[in-house]
């Protein structure tokens, strides 16, 4: 069973070798649209940039729908529930942008991957068959560790005013979460990938534009290379990668697949390094050790009788 594929209702109870290649690839996917985001923030402004990609998306993922006569329209019980989740995914992004106006990026990445922990802690508690051994959450605290070796350079106090943004972030972190929670727990786990995608992107869209004046003005300098590095994120992440991803947390476990998002970070700075000549030390490769040590801990097959709690 593929993304897009009719079969909707089989769920996984570990993550199989597609499923983590496929988590691989959108990591890489991800690390890479942080340098897009810098690239087109050069000519976009960032709140309008993320609401304008996500107004776009929308109608790319809309227009393969209605090619593919895929229904979105349908009476299934979704729709409250999609309108909640995408306004915690729009609430969350404005989240980090205002937070990253008080911290440093580096900081930011660190507080927003609170994010693998609260999906592991609410599966476990909440969504049936998900639950995650001691072992597991050990896993985690080492890929989060990897993150942090990472950014350590990086991670001084710019300013007092570092810790609101530090705060905001944390919370956009655990916003983020909580709605990767609400999928696995609300009707919209047997909603199709596409329609989770467009209630997220459409009503981020409504969410992210109308303010975007508030954080300065909306065009700045425009050349080919913003255009190009826009349209990857409208094409390549928002139309395919978050349609891969929405397709995986319906059907496989939401905690384990969330330690793998710790690479994205990880992808990030080392793309930053080839293709933009940001600093890239040896740290790395210890960070990427730890990460990748956290995910096979996390993803490791356990005895029953090891399970917490």
């Amino acid at each position: 069973m593929r993304p897009g594929s009719a079969s909707a209702d089989q769920v996984h109870d570990r993550i199989d070798p597609f499923a983590a290649s496929l988590l691989v690839t959108l990591c890489i996917a991800w690390g890479l649209n942080h340098v897009s985001m810098k690239v087109a923030n050069d000519g976009l402004q960032p709140v309008f940039q993320s609401g304008l990609r996500f107004a776009l998306g929308t109608l790319v993922v809309f227009a393969w729908c209605r090619l593919r006569r895929i229904a979105l329209f349908e009476r299934d019980g979704t729709l409250w529930w999609g309108l909640l989740i995408g306004a915690i995914f729009g609430t969350e992004l404005a989240m980090l942008n205002v937070g990253l106006d008080y911290t440093s990026a580096s900081r930011g990445v660190v507080f927003l991957y609170v994010m693998p922990f609260v999906v592991a802690v609410g599966a476990h508690f909440f969504v049936p068959g998900e639950r995650m051994t001691w072992v597991g959450f050990g896993g985690l605290v080492l890929a989060f560790a990897g993150v942090v070796i990472a950014f350590s350079d990086k991670l001084s106090l710019p300013s007092p005013e570092a810790v609101y943004g530090d705060l905001i972030c944390l919370a956009a972190g655990t916003i983020w979460g909580t709605g990767t929670l609400l999928i696995k727990l609300t009707p919209l786990r047997h909603a199709r990938a596409e329609k989770l995608l467009i209630y997220q992107t459409a009503v981020s869209a409504v969410i992210l534009l109308p303010i975007a004046p508030a954080f300065g003005p909306l065009v700045r300098d425009i050349t080919p290379m913003v255009v190009a590095a826009f349209t990857y994120q409208v094409l390549g992440v928002v139309a395919l990668s978050f349609l891969a991803w929405f397709w995986l947390i319906r059907h496989y476990p939401a905690g384990r697949l969330s330690a793998f998002t710790f690479l994205t970070p990880m992808f990030g700075v080392l793309f930053g390094g080839v293709l933009l000549g940001e600093p890239v030390s040896w740290k790395l490769g210890l960070a990427l050790l730890f990460v990748a040590a956290g995910i096979y801990l996390v993803n490791a097959p356990r005895p029953k009788s090891a399970q917490p709690g």
